[in-house]
């Protein structure tokens, strides 16, 4: 339990280290900084790993840091719920997508607000994942992913084609973490 636990602070520190070029990131005056996070669990609910997002600028930084996936490319999306039971993740439901577009990022009727390039797992089935993305928030609107249902961040098993509606053929999804947070003034959860 004590390596799980020190694995937790790991990857927190690493995210950390990852945004830290965000802490000096602008926001309007009247709104603080906004994060959300997610530990993130595997089919058997063992934790393999995190993500944090930040708002700056417009836009969403994701900064995911996971063990344990399959060396190679992975689809990796915002999904529309805030569930994740194991083992298929179904409760986590489709892709986040409050504007009704199709899926893929080269879709020309798309993309979704959840869809996100891939990740690559290294031989070893690490992954150190930063994408930006600016088809959902973290403040209030109908792209927020703080919405009644909340939201979920999920990881397939296979990469994703970016236009096949609605998934991307990214095959069965393999981790899966409940995004929560809010304003923080720039601090992480603590592991």
């Amino acid at each position: 339990m004590r390596g799980l636990r020190g694995m937790r602070r790991g990857w927190l520190a690493a995210a950390a280290a990852l945004i830290g070029g965000c802490a000096g990131a602008r926001t309007p005056a009247n709104e603080p900084p906004r994060m959300a996070w997610a530990e993130l669990r595997d089919q058997s609910g063992g934790s393999v790993g995190s993500a944090v997002l930040r708002q700056e600028d417009g836009r969403v930084r994701i900064v995911v840091q996971a063990g344990g996936l399959a060396p190679g490319r992975h689809g990796i999306h915002v999904h529309a719920m805030g569930r994740c039971e194991p083992p298929g993740f179904q409760s986590a439901d489709g892709h986040f997508n409050p504007l009704g577009k199709k899926h893929g990022l080269e879709n020309p009727e798309g993309a979704h607000g959840g869809d996100l390039p891939d990740l690559e797992a290294d031989a070893s089935g690490r992954t150190e994942y930063v994408a930006v993305t600016d088809r959902l928030t973290l403040g209030p609107g109908p792209t927020s992913i703080f919405h009644t249902d909340g939201s979920a961040i999920v990881i397939h098993a296979a990469a994703d084609d970016q236009r096949t509606d609605p998934s991307g053929n990214s095959g069965d999804r393999l981790v899966c973490g409940v995004l929560v947070g809010g304003p923080t003034n720039g601090l992480l959860p603590r592991p």
